[in-house]
Formats: structure tokens, sequence, C-alpha cells
């Protein structure tokens, strides 16, 4: 009875202090939970009054734990952990692994990503959504989601989540076949440069569209732009009607139609039009299923 009417920490203070001690910045630590400052700071300071010590040090600059909050760190983290698999285990998700894989870029294609995302299906339980990156962040982030593949890193979760680099998936240029730069294996764009490429809206994927725009602001040349139908077949097909050009990941490039080829970049655009490939979980994950199946991943790859 004596331990039920003990004065013990809440589930919701150590979150909080556990944001604080990964952050060192109560700023950052009430952004990534989702609060405001004020609220934050007292809850670390109810949680010191229930210890009855100091778990940081601060001033107006800079934040450090004490060494009374650095074994904290531990034991919080351990019986967070254990509270979350318990309710993993009521709601029978203790072996469930769910990765995400954006639907972007085709895996099949991509053997060294195939095959380790492969062994990781191996088990039943494993679930694979294939979603836009920004859905897949959102899911995951929300804790619907244990590892997800993406196509570029966001800058909007970094401070819940964590980014691993696995690939490069380079850009082929789809185009009309009756084009005289088609005859060559690599092509600048000044040799298609009176074509139109079909381009997308900044808000489907900030991160590549700056990315490929930058290197467009350095071609000696206006870039002509015209709308991409949602429909990729349509697009494809006008390609193959002369009407214009795209940039496409080349393991989607598998659609063969009369009129329609595709060419490497030359290694100049090659450099800079390209899909950064990214494993992220969230910060706070420890889970050993969820720790290996990134490490499986990571492992070996290619530079």
């Amino acid at each position: 009875m004596d331990n039920i009417n003990n004065k013990l920490p809440s589930i919701k203070q150590l979150q909080c202090f556990l944001a604080v001690a990964q952050e060192l910045n109560f700023r950052r630590a009430a952004e990534r939970l989702h609060m405001t400052q004020p609220p934050l700071t007292r809850h670390i300071k109810c949680l010191e009054e229930t210890l009855g010590c100091d778990l940081f040090t601060r001033n107006t600059h800079e934040v450090h734990l004490t060494n009374n909050g650095l074994i904290l760190v531990e034991k919080a983290t351990h019986l967070i952990n254990e509270f979350t698999l318990f309710m993993r285990e009521i709601k029978n998700e203790e072996v469930y692994l769910r990765i995400g894989l954006t639907c972007t870029l085709n895996f099949n294609n991509i053997s060294d990503l195939h095959n380790k995302i492969k062994a990781l299906m191996t088990r039943d339980e494993i679930d694979t959504p294939h979603l836009v990156s920004s859905q897949l962040l959102h899911f995951l982030a929300k804790g619907k989601m244990d590892i997800v593949i993406i196509g570029e890193k966001s800058l909007h979760n970094e401070h819940d989540l964590k980014f691993y680099w696995l690939y490069r998936e380079p850009l082929l240029l789809a185009m009309p076949s009756s084009h005289p730069a088609s005859l060559k294996e690599k092509v600048s764009l000044t040799e298609v440069s009176d074509l139109p490429l079909f381009w997308f809206s900044r808000n489907a994927n900030p991160i590549f569209y700056d990315k490929c725009e930058n290197y467009f602001q350095q071609l000696p040349f206006s870039l002509k732009r015209c709308k991409e139908p949602d429909d990729s077949l349509v697009m494809l097909s006008d390609i193959s009607r002369g009407k214009g050009m795209a940039l496409m990941p080349r393991s989607i490039c598998i659609s063969n139609q009369k009129g329609l080829c595709y060419r490497e970049l030359d290694d100049v655009a090659a450099q800079s039009l390209n899909i950064d490939v990214y494993a992220v979980i969230r910060k706070s994950e420890t889970r050993e299923i969820v720790i290996n199946s990134l490490n499986s991943l990571l492992n070996n790859k290619e530079n």
C-alpha cells in the first residue's frame, strides 16, 4: 500500500523530460511535443520537485543534464519502452513491424534495396503500404508506422525523426525517339532545349523540386515547362508524339511505347538531378525488431 501512496512521476512528465534531454533545448522540445514552452517547463519543474533534485542546469544560452538527469534518461527510457510494449501487447502489436515505401520508386527494380526489403518481408506480419513520402512521414510521426523509406529528406520532421541515407536513384530523360539527341547514350538538357519539360507543382515535393530548380537556374537558357498530367501514361504518350520530355526515376522507366525512349543524363546533370533515398525511424525508437530491421537496410549500402 505504501507504493500506492507515494508520489510518483507521471508518464507525461517523463516524456517531457526525455524530449528536453534529447534536444537540450526547451523550445525545440516543446515543438517536438506539439505544445508551448510554459507547460513543458512546468512539467519539468514538477518532476524535479517530485524527485527532489535538479535534472538540468540551464542559463540563457545552454541546457545541460545533471548527473541525476543522466541517470534518469536511462531509467525513464526503459520505463516508457516497457509501458509502450505493454500497450502493444494488449493490442496484439508486439511483433508487428510496419514498413512504408514511397510509391515514387519501384523497389523491385533497385536490386540492392529490393533484396533487403524482401528479406524483411519473410515474416507474414509485416505491412508495406505504398504512399507518397509526405504521407509516410506523417504516419511514422503519429506512431502508425515503424520504418519508412522515402525519396529526399524532409526538413519539417527533424525534431521527431531520424533519417538514414540509403541510396541515390538516378533520373532518366524520357524523350521522343524521333529527336536527334536520342541517338546519344547520355543527353544534356541543352541538347533538348527545344522540348518543354513536363513539370509539377512545388507543393507536391518541395525538397526534390528545389533540388532540380537549383540546377535549372544554372542552365544557359530558359527551360520551357508544361503542366505534368495526373496520369503518367498520358504524359508518356504525349512524349512519344514529340510534345515534350520528362525527368523520371530510373526504377519506374519501364513503359515501352512506340516513339518513346529513355536516356541517361550527362555526367554534370546527373550529379544534381537525382533522388536521395532515406530510411526513417522515430528518434525515440528503441525496439529491437525496428533497430535490427534498420541495420539490415543500412548494411553494405551503396555509396
